[in-house]
């Protein structure tokens, strides 16, 4: 075969052996590649905003025109590269050719933003609108969603699947970490608004983000997709046309309730992620730090990193022994409570870090195993209807998790319109309607969406037969074998 040349060769081959998901490829894989691939993601979430603004000197209106428009690109996007993935067929496997191409597109395009050429505003304007698209439309769904897909052809087995889950969401939270905790400082005593102080930053980590990608090409391995490639040429197993992946999806109830908890989750704690600055600013008191509300957000974030690196280490044991179920309803109650506690004292700068601590530590299982229950859906799609919807199902969840942000963060603009909010950013301006705005953003909203996905959970109840599933499926792919 023509292909085999390419991916047979040794910087092309995985390094990755073993029939079994082991320590390596589960940290350099699922842990390290994915840190090094998203660290500009973490770092554009917190900082890229006041980049175009303070740095570029951009208009606010443009940017907000620029991202909302670009939501839809996204989306579309991130729908049809899940489509090239499940065509794609070659030896590398279906989502790890798209890994290794986005070495290239992510590493590139996290640059573009930082180049700029031009002095004019219109130049600079067109030039982000280019670049920022080519980074957020182009090369982060190509990666998200061959990074997404990646665990759940993996291997069949549940519990390393859980553990993959948990390494690629720990991953995110790390960049995100990086974005709000060590970057800022990097910024207020580097960087300032030199622009080519900005660019050689973002261009080190464009290649740092290259060579970690590449690692994660070489220590993955797609078990399952590797299933149906040992056929001849012409008795593969093609991909499933989209209206079939549709139906099979659409049918299927357990897909629906866990897409619709992923959608709940992601966009309440966008909506929470978005009101943070304006909480810590308005509504909490400061006054123990002198009233600067940036300590207290510094403060809030390390109080809610801390619970999730620790869950970290207990989610995996916890579902492997209870099930993913039980531990995310647990988890969900848990976060819902710490949330409600942090509302009632919503101006008490230390009730609230201990409701954050709390809500975070809830929200962990569910963030660690989203994937791992996808996966795990997907496959008893496959044993209900004999076809796999990796692609259409993965590209929907980073469709989902991608335009949580810029719509989430348009929705509370407009709440904070509606309010009242004083611009001037004069304290005593603000009224009791725009605190409360705030509040029920940062607080009440994402506590209220942790009952609902709590009661939505209890009805996910996939894991029951899935090992029966597994099992006729390979029976099921072994006699069609024999056959041909």
């Amino acid at each position: 075969m023509k292909q085999s040349n390419f991916w047979n060769r040794p910087l092309t081959r995985s390094a990755v052996r073993s029939e079994e998901v082991r320590t390596p490829e589960m940290l350099l894989g699922y842990l390290i590649g994915p840190c090094g691939a998203m660290l500009s993601s973490g770092i554009f979430t917190a900082f890229l905003n006041k980049y175009f603004t303070d740095v570029l000197q951009l208009d606010t209106s443009f940017l907000s025109a620029l991202q909302l428009v670009s939501t839809v690109l996204i989306v579309a996007a991130n729908l049809i590269v899940g489509q090239l993935i499940e065509r794609t067929r070659c030896l590398a496997g279906k989502a790890r050719p798209w890994i290794l191409l986005s070495a290239l597109t992510i590493s590139v395009s996290s640059v573009l933003m930082f180049v700029v050429p031009f002095q004019s505003d219109i130049g600079k304007m067109a030039w982000i609108a280019v670049a920022y698209n080519l980074y957020y439309a182009v090369a982060y769904p190509i990666y998200s969603t061959a990074n997404s897909t990646l665990v759940s052809v993996s291997t069949r087995d549940s519990q390393k699947r859980g553990a993959l889950a948990s390494f690629v969401n720990i991953a995110g939270l790390a960049v995100m970490g990086v974005g709000s905790m060590i970057f800022p400082i990097l910024v207020s005593n580097v960087l300032h608004e030199n622009q080519h102080s900005w660019f050689l930053t973002m261009l080190a980590i464009g290649c740092f983000s290259a060579l970690t990608v590449l690692l994660q090409f070489k220590f993955t391995r797609e078990r399952v997709t590797e299933e149906s490639m040992g056929r001849e040429e012409g008795q593969r197993q093609s991909a499933a046309p989209l209206r079939q992946q549709l139906s099979a999806v659409a049918g299927e109830k357990w897909w629906w309730i866990i897409m619709v908890f992923f959608v709940v989750f992601q966009w309440s704690g966008a909506l929470k992620n978005g009101s943070m600055s304006y909480f810590c600013q308005w509504v909490v008191d400061s006054s123990i730090f002198g009233g600067d509300y940036g300590v207290a957000q510094s403060l809030l974030s390390v109080m809610g990193a801390i619970p999730m690196a620790v869950a970290a280490v207990a989610v995996v044991p916890l579902s492997n022994r209870f099930g993913k179920r039980r531990v995310v309803f647990v988890g969900q109650i848990v976060g819902a409570a710490g949330g409600i506690f942090a509302g009632l004292f919503s101006t008490n700068l230390v009730a609230v870090s201990i409701g954050v601590a709390v809500k975070c530590l809830g929200s962990s299982p569910a963030c660690y195993l989203i994937l791992a229950m996808l996966a795990d859906v997907i496959d008893h799609i496959e044993y209900k209807c004999g076809i796999r919807t990796d692609g259409l199902t993965m590209s929907l969840y980073s469709s989902v998790a991608v335009a949580a942000t810029p719509i989430c963060n348009a929705f509370f603009m407009a709440i904070l319109g509606w309010a009242g909010y004083d611009q001037s950013g004069a304290a005593a301006a603000q009224s009791g309607a725009v605190q409360s705005a705030i509040t029920v953003s940062y607080i009440w909203v994402e506590s209220i969406a942790y009952i609902l996905c709590a009661v939505l959970i209890l009805f996910f109840t996939v894991e029951r037969n899935l090992p029966a599933e597994q099992a006729a499926i390979q029976a099921r792919r072994k006699e069609e074998g024999q056959q041909n």
